[in-house]
């Protein structure tokens, strides 16, 4: 009961100081929200386009994991689901979720720590023990697996998950990460407000208590903000009460206060929630008159303002000049290198991704270019900025971020602070791009239906690479600026506080009463640090950008050629390509629908599209869903991609061009549907129907090499007649050149050399194989098609183009007079300079095309 009364009183303090901080930068930045309307400013106006409800209708991820059930200490397999809100939610089964049930609890992520090892979660747990520094070597708790998967949090209760392998352990801890980075990001950009007098209370408050610099824990919602500022305070008071009342070995102990300490942050956060909610609802409500009061005498304040500006300006800044030259200067280029370097690579390696996923979607449109492709492939590409598999390498690039030496000299806790800030950003300039190219492509197909599919794509494509490339330094330019201010700004107050605070009250009395809650003397103080510093960091920023370090544009380029109209698109809502383009989606399942045609529920959890889809067995496999090998990061497959690689043999996998996991069964059907879409690859030959059902397959971009099989005696048969029905045509050609002729011909030229004995057929080699995909010309595709042209040797041999001279190289080669040369004579040269001749079980045969 002690401790319930101590911990309420304490929150209570806390919370009532913060209050007044509040309160006090509520006007202030009422104020200047207020005169920024009036006179506006800001920055170069972006050329992206951005998304107001990116993720309307759609599923983060989901599937099933081995998670550790304190209640009953066993692990037990649940199925998880991250809905749109970033939540952990945990399930018995994904008949349960879809069924509509309660979650059996949720995750909110805000201030954890995702961990992939058990010696570093011994390290942080053997750290916030009480009283004790010794690491456990025997925890409360034993992996099931050796991939592990566990989310820490300095005063919440930690989560505890594990796989089967190490490629799902990639792709969940991403996962994780995702979740982490989108519920630190708990405070509202688009509260003008709120927001700036949150953040200014809460630094101010920390300030007061001698806390300077970054904090790690401000992450979250306001309420988790300040529940991590009273367990800030708590915490050491807590551990000095619990640390001789806790019985039992290391790990008993170490189970023990992490159970204590999340019961005693459960208190605080719904405390500190319901007093922030008072606060917020008293500020806003005298809004309206304070309002009214700055509209009023608004030139007033701002001329007040600007005199106890000089005054203040005139005692501080020669101390903060000579603390300038001293201890920032020397340091402005080398920590400004140190931000760029890393996230600049962040984002470089963002343009990247979204430039092969445009890539690889205009080379899978070269032979199915419609608009249904079109649409799967564009409803894949929608999501590309919240798929966190696909977007961790560019995550893992600023995660490099090192700020060695800084903690000690300009009090900065860790460079995660700027690392999430910089992900963040990178997210939303994905998302922008992706954004502006669906607008721009939609756009477009409706405007010009005839022109093709991929000059479409690459039109829109090079717009928007430009614009990003514009925003991405306009975005950059403005995290450099304000981390180096992060950095230098609370080691500079924490210098000049003991000198000028106590002579600021004086400047007070310069203020009239009526503007005296516009114009605080603390807030003005900060100002002026700020802008004593500021000149140097703008000057450093400018300078990297004149030089061009790291594609960055100069502050007075400005795209001049931007489309007017593309601001309008912006107001347009989301395109749903699937519906639009692709019709109904493959992933729904009839019976399904059926059966959940009375619950409208469970009708929308089944049509919840994801953007990360989770391999998964249905029933009866001794196997759980997380056990499953995942396919690498750059194909991760969708949800109608996923029942195919279950379904496929496990011990005959092979590569195809895309990079997705497949056998050779798979291979082969879908060469076989391609061919039948597109018949025409990419290297200009054609694949005939007759050769895809055959065991050898040459894809358009990878050669597939499969071990040949004995030929079936149809087969042979079928060859046969091809060669008889070329040599018949050859000999009528050879009659007609007789006659028409009048020159004497060789008998011996007229032999067809090219053709193999049909008396010992060969089977087909590797390299004839190969040959057949380069081929430029089409050929025969069956005895049929032989037969018929041996019915009517006259019309095949008018078929084609042809010259004066009466023949048609299959090739266009010339001879050196500029004639083309004879049928029979290319062949027998071609098959000189080849080294091999046709075969007539598998080779491909070019006849000569022969005109009359």
């Amino acid at each position: 009961l002690s401790l319930l009364l101590s911990l309420h009183f304490m929150t209570d303090e806390v919370i009532a100081n913060f209050g007044t901080h509040y309160e006090q930068q509520y006007a202030v930045a009422l104020f200047n929200n207020v005169r920024f309307d009036i006179e506006g400013g800001g920055g170069p106006q972006p050329q992206l386009l951005h998304r107001k409800v990116p993720l309307k209708n759609k599923a983060i991820f989901s599937g099933a994991l081995f998670q550790y059930v304190e209640e009953s200490k066993k692990w037990r397999k649940h199925f998880i689901f991250i809905p749109n809100s970033y939540g952990i939610s945990s399930y018995e089964s994904k008949a349960a979720y879809e069924k509509g049930q309660q979650p059996k609890g949720t995750i909110d992520c805000a201030g954890y720590r995702v961990l992939t090892s058990m010696d570093q979660y011994l390290e942080l747990l053997g750290s916030s023990l009480p009283g004790e520094a010794k690491v456990s070597s025997s925890p409360f708790l034993k992996c099931a697996t050796q991939f592990p998967l566990i989310l820490w949090h300095p005063f919440a209760r930690h989560y505890y998950f594990c796989v089967m392998t190490e490629n799902e352990q990639l792709k969940w801890s991403a996962v994780f990460q995702d979740c982490v980075r989108h519920s630190n990001n708990g405070l509202s950009e688009e509260s003008k407000v709120q927001t700036p007098a949150f953040t200014d209370a809460v630094r101010l408050y920390r300030q007061a208590q001698g806390h300077y610099g970054t904090w790690d824990m401000m992450c979250g919602d306001p309420a988790q903000i300040l529940a991590n500022l009273v367990m800030e305070k708590l915490t050491p008071e807590l551990r000095e009460l619990i640390a001789p009342r806790l019985k039992g070995k290391m790990h008993e102990k170490q189970r023990s206060w992490m159970l204590i300490s999340d019961a005693v942050y459960s208190l605080v956060q719904s405390q500190a929630q319901a007093q922030y909610k008072a606060l917020v609802q008293r500020c806003e409500a005298g809004r309206p008159q304070l309002e009214a009061s700055i509209r009023t005498d608004m030139d007033q304040i701002i001329t007040a303002k600007e005199h106890v500006t000089g005054k203040i300006r005139a005692l501080v800044f020669p101390k903060a000049e000579k603390l300038l030259k001293v201890s920032i200067q020397p340091y402005i280029s080398s920590i400004l290198e140190a931000l760029m370097e890393p996230t600049s690579r962040g984002f470089f390696e963002v343009r990247d991704v979204f430039f092969k996923e445009l890539v690889d979607m205009s080379k899978n449109l070269l032979n199915e270019g419609n608009k249904e492709k079109l649409g799967e492939h564009m409803e894949k590409i929608s999501m590309l900025a919240f798929h966190p598999v696909k977007m961790q390498s560019c995550y893992e690039k600023v995660e490099q971020l090192s700020l060695e030496g800084l903690q000690q000299r300009f009090d900065v806790s860790s460079p995660s602070v700027f690392v999430q800030r910089a992900q963040i950003l990178m997210r939303e300039q994905t998302d922008d791009a992706v954004y502006t190219f669906e607008q721009l492509l939609h756009q477009s197909l409706e405007g010009q239906e005839g022109e093709e599919l991929n000059k479409i794509i690459q039109r829109c494509q090079d717009r928007v690479i430009k614009k990003f490339d514009y925003d991405s330094s306009t975005v950059r330019k403005r995290f450099f600026r304000e981390a180096l201010l992060q950095i230098f700004i609370p080691y500079m107050l924490k210098q000049l506080s003991p000198s000028c605070l106590p002579e600021l009250p004086k400047f007070q009395e310069l203020i009239f009463e009526d503007f005296s809650r516009f114009i605080l003397v603390e807030t003005i103080f900060e100002e002026v640090v700020l802008q004593t510093v500021m000149k140097d960091i703008m000057m450093a920023v400018k300078e990297a950008a004149v030089q061009r370090k790291h594609n960055l544009y100069r502050d007075s380029i400005v795209l001049t050629n931007s489309d007017p109209n593309l601001l309008l698109l912006g107001e347009n809502p989301s395109i749903d390509w699937a519906e639009e383009y692709g019709g109904k989606g493959e992933d729904e399942d009839p019976e399904e629908e059926d059966q959940a045609d009375g619950d409208p529920e469970v009708q929308k959890r089944r049509r919840m599209k994801q953007v990360v889809s989770m391999i998964q067995l249905d029933g009866g496999s001794p196997v759980p869903e997380s056990c499953l090998e995942v396919p690498g990061v750059e194909d991760i497959p969708e949800v109608n991609e996923a029942d195919d690689y279950t379904q496929s043999s496990p011990d005959v996998v092979t590569k195809i061009p895309n990079g997705t996991s497949c056998s050779e069964a798979n291979i082969e059907a879908s060469l076989a549907a391609s061919s039948q879409a597109a018949p025409s690859l990419t290297n200009g030959s054609l694949l005939k129907e007759t050769d895809v059902q055959k065991d050898k397959f040459t894809a358009p971009t990878e050669k597939i090499s499969v071990e040949p099989e004995e030929h079936s005696p149809t087969d042979s048969e079928s060859s046969k007649a091809i060669e008889r029905a070329i040599q018949e045509i050859e000999n009528a050609v050879q009659e007609e050149d007789l006659e028409n002729e009048s020159s004497e011909a060789s008998p011996t030229s007229q032999e067809p050399e090219a053709v193999p004995s049909e008396e010992e057929p060969s089977p087909p080699t590797k390299e004839e194989d190969s040959l057949e995909m380069n081929q430029e010309e089409a050929t025969p595709q069956s005895a049929s098609d032989s037969l018929s042209k041996q019915e009517q040797p006259t019309a095949n041999s008018n078929s084609g183009n042809h010259d004066d001279s009466g023949f048609q190289s299959p090739t266009g080669d010339v001879t050196e007079g500029g004639r083309p040369k004879a049928g029979a004579e290319h062949a027998k040269e071609s098959d000189s300079e080849t080294g091999e001749k046709d075969s007539g079980m598998g080779g491909v045969i070019e006849p000569p095309i022969v005109a009359s």
